[in-house]
């Protein structure tokens, strides 16, 4: 299964590569700079792992996949545009990301900020529009589920507390509360997106949900441990930097052992709540495995 799974995220890789390039708007008249640090910061790189779970979740409902590809699409373009922002000098001064300069570094910070302003609006563009799904009600939901993941009570949300929390030492529910919004909110409606489109039943949708919050905070609980063990050739960004910074991260509060173990109980907690699932969902249970043993 290790094996499938690698060949299915490489292949979703590919697949999402190339929709990006179509779905991203291409660099023309005076505006050009803004399309190309746009496409800069979202195309060539990344693991897609939300991408994959929206394709995957998807697949369990029939839900066609050009159309879940467009959804993939538009969570990918969130999240580079949280990578770009989160990179400014003002956020974590970050110079390195995916092995190569970050996008500020590669144009300037103006263009950055307004790339990142760019790729989130884009993203609710390409939910709404009618090629996404037939329902308007449909993709209504889908853009409150993105909104409420990638907003004041998701993503932007944890960093704010992440910010707030340096050089303090906040209590685990603290610490997992900002994990769960700042990480674990995308991941989650990456999961949930496939059974939204798919109309699934409330029954599913939690279970899916259930899966995705214990693999998203044993995603960020390796993410903690690589900054601590790992190198800027594996993981493509400067490590280090969070203890550097008094970061409220899992190894700060619990120390590499029990960061570790409790990842790995989580990721073997996970594909339980898939239980009810038949062999389609093979993939989505052995992902935490591949989570877990990740070096970047």
């Amino acid at each position: 299964m290790a094996t499938l799974l690698e060949s299915a995220l490489k292949e979703t890789q590919a697949h999402l590569e190339a929709v990006l390039d179509q779905l991203l708007p291409q660099p023309q008249g005076p505006e050009a700079r803004v399309a190309e640090a746009m496409r800069y910061a979202t195309l060539g790189g990344g693991k897609r792992i939300r991408a994959f779970l929206t394709l995957q979740s998807g697949r369990l409902f029939g839900v066609d996949r050009r159309a879940l590809s467009r959804t993939a699409a538009a969570l990918e373009c969130v999240h580079a545009y949280s990578l770009v922002h989160d990179d400014l000098p003002a956020m974590d001064d970050d110079d390195m990301r995916r092995g190569r300069p970050t996008t500020h570094k590669k144009f300037d910070e103006a263009t950055a900020i307004l790339a990142g302003d760019a790729l989130l609006t884009h993203a609710f563009q390409l939910l709404a529009e009618p090629e996404t799904h037939p329902d308007p009600h449909v993709r209504a939901e889908l853009c409150l589920r993105l909104a409420q993941a990638s907003g004041a009570g998701g993503m932007v949300g944890g960093q704010m507390i992440d910010m707030a929390c340096e050089n303090l030492t906040p209590d685990m529910a603290t610490i997992t509360r900002l994990q769960r919004m700042k990480t674990g909110a995308l991941i989650v409606f990456a999961a949930e997106a496939g059974a939204i489109m798919g109309r699934a039943s409330q029954q599913q949708r939690h279970a899916l949900t259930f899966y995705a919050q214990d693999l998203g905070l044993a995603f960020q609980m390796v993410d903690d441990l690589l900054d601590e063990t790992g190198s800027a050739g594996e993981t493509g960004k400067a490590v280090g930097k969070d203890a550097t910074r008094g970061k409220a991260t899992f190894v700060a509060a619990l120390g590499l052992e029990r960061t570790r173990a409790q990842a790995e109980a989580l990721a073997h907690q996970a594909p339980g709540h898939l239980a009810e699932f038949d062999g389609r969902a093979d993939l989505l249970r052995a992902l935490p495995a591949y989570v877990l043993a990740r070096k970047g």
